[in-house]
């Protein structure tokens, strides 16, 4: 079965030298802007420009129910996610307030969320289903489904460009992902369950012990063959997948691409296994409390910005770190050289 093709490249690194170059000829001591100087050498050979911009950010939001929930492995109970969507259209959640502060356009899609939504003009319709199957017994999304994932995505994304993005971040709003994203990330990196199985919402230690002892027994159900689109599939939600496909998409049209926490990191991961080249288009925002997200951060060898004990998602890490990367861009464009400031350079 034929999958939506990317043209994903690493970005030329001809220019890295003049990028540090340029740097290391602004008014400071050399590295002494640290983190910052790194974040403008990455950025500017992603744009292959001396002169780096963040153009009209975007952050897209995906939501979606998970059929596993019926098993017991979320705090929440699943009418929070179409709960959680009119609290975004109406500007009241988490995300919000700090797309707002950062001056960061949101779109929220609905990717399979378990409810007919009326009356919400801004919402965006790409549902495949009303929520995914219950992958204790089969698996949660087809290959068909995945195909209409990845290219829904994908065309989110090429919209938001069309518009002049040229950086993006996404969140997601989906009761039961955690428990996704933990088989995603055990399958994809062999690091075993138990370590990659965290709190979600809310559990207690002994409610952690219950969430894996049913996705242990849900990853000894699998029948599949396993590749990498198949476990994909089989442990996947439909938000997942299209965060998935705008990842994809962004790193072919050369956007930079601010990843929030755990959720958003294993879809990078699932993004990276597809196309490794992707991973040059990534920022992590920050290192989230959830159980395994430092050790996925650490296999993809990340550096997060930022660990300030988050777990809420939506992504809240990316617009918190965003910030960050608009300083970076600012340093290298607006410090003075020692040349023009008529500083001596001492080394």
């Amino acid at each position: 079965m034929s999958h939506k093709a990317f043209n994903i490249k690493s970005p030329e690194k001809e220019i890295v030298p003049h990028l540090i170059e340029k740097i290391d000829n602004l008014t400071k001591p050399k590295g002494s802007l640290g983190r910052l100087e790194e974040l403008a050498i990455q950025i500017g050979t992603i744009q292959q420009t001396l002169t780096p911009t963040l153009n009209n950010p975007y952050h897209i939001i995906f939501g979606g129910d998970h059929g596993i929930t019926a098993e017991g492995v979320s705090y929440s109970p699943p009418e929070v996610t179409p709960q959680m969507v009119f609290n975004f259209m109406e500007g009241g959640a988490g995300i919000n307030f700090l797309a707002r502060q950062h001056n960061i356009k949101m779109k929220v899609v609905d990717a399979g969320i378990n409810y007919d939504f009326e009356g919400l003009d801004r919402l965006i319709d790409l549902k495949v289903r009303k929520g995914s199957r219950n992958y204790m017994h089969e698996p949660a999304i087809t290959h068909d489904e995945f195909n209409l994932c990845i290219e829904r995505g994908a065309q989110i994304v090429a919209d938001c460009h069309k518009e002049g993005c040229n950086v993006i971040s996404f969140g997601e709003m989906g009761i039961g992902n955690t428990s996704s994203s933990s088989l995603w990330m055990n399958c994809l990196t062999g690091i075993s369950l138990d370590k990659c199985v965290g709190a979600g919402s809310g559990f207690d230690s002994e409610g952690v012990k219950r969430k894996y002892s049913i996705l242990k027994q849900a990853l000894e159900n699998y029948k599949g063959d396993g590749s990498v689109v198949d476990i994909l599939c089989h442990f996947g939600g439909y938000e997942m997948l299209m965060a998935v496909g705008g990842m994809l998409q962004a790193a072919e049209l050369n956007m930079v691409i601010l990843v929030d926490g755990f959720i958003m990191t294993n879809c990078m991961l699932a993004a990276a296994k597809l196309y490794p080249a992707i991973s040059e288009y990534a920022i992590y925002g920050h290192q989230g409390d959830e159980a395994g997200h430092k050790l996925v951060l650490d296999y993809l060898e990340a550096k997060p910005l930022l660990n300030f004990g988050m777990r809420l998602g939506e992504g809240t890490g990316a617009l918190c770190a965003y910030p960050l990367i608009d300083s970076a861009v600012r340093m290298i464009n607006e410090m003075s050289t020692f040349k023009k400031a008529s500083v001596t350079k001492y080394f």
